[in-house]
């Protein structure tokens, strides 16, 4: 049987509502909101339920009107780059990372930055008490009236309480713990996480909540449960870093509100986590001057340029086949890069070990890359040590050619702010663009042509 249902939605942000506003809470703008007839078609439990709005038709797509999203920044400035920019309300947030990694404390942190401004948040714990949720808000220095804590896994009770709270936020800890009660299986399985996400995000689309649910990741580091949960949610975050270690890196895989590949880096201290506001001056702070095998390379993450040191160490085997291993890029990258070398520079490494790192815990998987890690495993074999001051960008092809990489100017502007007086470019990406003072340009066609400027008798 069909049931008619009336709402009302603002034809800006697309904000609903169940009565009408003069004012739409969504974007904030006046008269906005105009008046919609649902009808559902009701059917048995478990059934699919298709929903028509009888005011919706097809536009051509010339007389609809583009406009920018709005956003709610925080005054975290990494998380806002991060999310493109600030928080779109309406929007579903999945961030993922080991346990302990920090997510909870990285989420706590947020809600107490928004709260503060004003805006009310809900964080649902569905792992901890209020009370051990209480604990970690007193030792971040965590005091807000809008800040409200809630402990349930109901999916129906969160609902209510989501009615009767009126937050702006939503954070769900985690999406794994909470149960829908009309679904037989356990919290966890396929089927609960994805009807639980579900509901989330037609509560976070018609109320005009931001909603950040946090997921358990596998041994893997793929984020627990079916992989249509990326595929639903807006944005997709993991947060990586070592356990033994104080950085943090917050990664965009995902973002339809802005770019991906995006990163933030964070530094966890006894308070909280603190933002790293320039993140190669950490990678490169404890370089050491003069070491064979260490180059430095200028890649883009996201937006962002980003110095960080590659280490290399080749030593001859005692192995029936030499060992090749890579920490922080592709160890496929690293085995062809050593066979163009053999091929093309005629170095006799096939009875050599090798072992690269990207120092720092970063990893590394664009190819402008290649020209630093071909470098560096060159500094190590002939244990002759690049200049401290260079630094080099090119992706490297299979005849030894160094071709054209993106975004090099930024890449270098961000090397010569950081005092490096040379840097290894492709050829083909001089011209068009005006070269930053105090640091030299050294165009290379070939490997051969990067490898005799470093080093002497190669």
């Amino acid at each position: 049987m069909a049931k008619k249902k009336t709402k009302f939605v603002c034809t800006g942000c697309g904000y609903e509502s169940a009565k009408w506003m003069g004012r739409c809470p969504g974007c904030g703008e006046w008269n906005k909101m105009v008046e919609e007839v649902e009808v559902v078609a009701k059917g048995p439990r478990g059934a699919f339920q298709h929903s028509a709005t009888v005011t919706q038709k097809a536009l051509p797509i010339m007389q609809i009107e583009a406009a920018e999203e709005s956003r709610i920044t925080t005054e975290m400035g990494e998380l806002n780059r991060v999310l493109g920019g600030g928080i779109v309300p309406g929007s579903l947030v999945l961030i993922g990372g080991d346990p302990g990694i920090g997510k909870s404390t990285l989420l706590l942190q947020v809600s107490a930055l928004l709260s503060n401004k004003g805006h009310r948040v809900l964080y649902i714990s569905g792992e901890e008490s209020i009370r051990q949720t209480k604990l970690r808000a007193e030792r971040l220095g965590v005091v807000s009236q809008e800040l409200y804590i809630y402990s349930e896994t109901n999916l129906e009770f969160l609902n209510q309480t989501i009615e009767d709270v009126q937050p702006k936020f939503v954070i769900v800890d985690s999406i794994q713990t909470v149960f829908h009660p009309e679904v037989t299986s356990a919290p966890g399985s396929v089927s609960q996480v994805r009807e639980c996400t579900a509901e989330l995000m037609r509560i976070a689309k018609t109320k005009g909540i931001a909603i950040f649910l946090v997921g358990h990741v596998t041994k893997e580091g793929q984020i627990a449960g079916p992989r249509i949960l990326e595929h639903m949610v807006d944005t997709v975050l993991y947060f990586e870093g070592e356990r033994h270690h104080n950085h943090r890196i917050l990664r965009s895989q995902k973002n339809r509100f802005g770019s991906t590949n995006e990163i933030a880096i964070f530094e966890m201290l006894q308070g909280g986590l603190k933002e790293v506001l320039n993140p190669s001056e950490l990678f490169l702070q404890e370089r050491s001057q003069g070491a064979a095998g260490s180059t430095i390379v200028a890649s883009m993450e996201g937006t962002r340029p980003i110095l960080v040191e590659i280490q290399s160490l080749v030593t001859p085997t005692s192995f029936n086949y030499p060992k090749r291993m890579a920490t922080g890029v592709d160890q496929n990258r690293v085995q062809l890069l050593m066979a163009v070398l053999e091929k093309r520079m005629g170095l006799m490494l096939q009875a050599q070990d090798a072992y690269i790192k990207v120092a720092g815990g970063v990893k590394l998987d664009e190819p402008a890359i290649d020209l630093a890690v071909l470098t560096s495993i060159v500094s190590s074999f002939k244990d002759q040590a690049v200049r401290a001051t260079d630094c080099f960008v090119g992706e490297v092809g299979l005849t030894g050619e160094v071709r054209r990489v993106s975004r090099i100017e930024q890449r270098v502007i961000e090397a010569a702010k950081l005092g490096f007086k040379r840097i290894f470019i492709p050829a083909s990406n001089i011209g068009g663009w005006d070269f930053p003072q105090g640091i030299e340009i050294v165009g290379v066609e070939t490997i051969k042509d990067a490898l005799n400027a470093c080093f002497r008798e190669l």
